[in-house]
């Protein structure tokens, strides 16, 4: 059976590109439903016009479906809510100082 643990350190081998930091951290994954085999994951991008879009989405859905039994990774794009720094790990915003509440 394939867990949410394993997606989400999946999802954590992906980094944003001009921030170098995982998408996970970062808080851009919304939801991660897991029906048998099959992964759906909601997720959005720090802003919506990302030159890196395509290559976010595809490597995230690489790394996804290299989890032994996965059979179907659907990734959906979505801007609702709108990304924000408070979306991040509360590691993360330690890490650059930002305040938490």
């Amino acid at each position: 059976m394939i867990t949410k643990e394993q997606v989400v350190e999946s999802l954590k081998q992906v980094f944003d590109p001009h921030i170098g930091v995982d998408i996970y951290s970062l808080g851009l994954i919304y939801e991660i439903k897991i029906d048998n085999n099959n992964i759906d994951i909601d997720m959005t991008l720090t802003n919506p016009g990302c030159p890196m879009a395509k290559s976010i989405i595809g490597e995230a859905k690489k790394s996804v479906s290299s989890i032994a039994g996965v059979e179907k990774v659907e990734i959906n794009l979505v801007f609702d809510p709108p990304w924000t720094m408070d979306r991040m790990s509360d590691e993360l915003k330690k890490r650059w100082n930002i305040p938490t509440e």
